[in-house]
């Protein structure tokens, strides 16, 4: 998506800090960031976080999705009970690609205790620009929606 996107942020208490510079990065850039990180002093559990980022990304209240965890592994599994959420980890431009160009994922979830603020913004910015390949890919998404449809009954 090389176009300037609307794009939902949130995390839990181990992203603060870079969630606060993907804003500004972002922002700046000209993206309408949604920051629905809450501000408050201790844990904050994903969960909630996580399905606010994807509800809005579901809605189409918002064009993509970025969450900021620990490790990005119970992250990824909390946006992807969303229906029509389609969430991958970043943590190289490997799974990027992937992500972006087989599995058209619509959140990039991070995980600050795997990578660091730099490679963050490098593969954030590797996301926004890859497009979705089309092809035998969009016959597995639509496999992947029928299964979510089949327990959505």
């Amino acid at each position: 998506m090389s176009t300037l996107a609307r794009i939902a942020i949130a995390g839990d208490h181990h992203g603060i800090q870079l969630i606060d510079r993907i804003v500004a990065v972002y922002s700046e850039r000209g993206h309408d960031v949604i920051d629905l990180a809450p501000r408050v002093e201790g844990i904050v559990d994903y969960p909630p976080l996580c399905a606010a980022v994807a509800r809005r990304v579901a809605r189409g209240d918002a064009d993509l999705g970025i969450i900021v965890g620990g490790s990005g592994q119970g992250e990824v599994i909390a946006c992807n009970k969303v229906p029509g959420i389609r969430a991958g980890v970043a943590y190289s431009e490997f799974s990027v690609d992937i992500s972006r160009g087989n599995n058209n994922a619509n959140i990039m979830v991070i995980g600050t205790k795997v990578i660091d603020e730099r490679t963050t913004l490098t593969l954030l910015d590797r996301w926004l620009r890859t497009p979705f390949k089309g092809g035998v890919h969009t016959q597995r998404l639509a496999q992947i929606a029928q299964i979510e449809a089949e327990f959505m009954a």
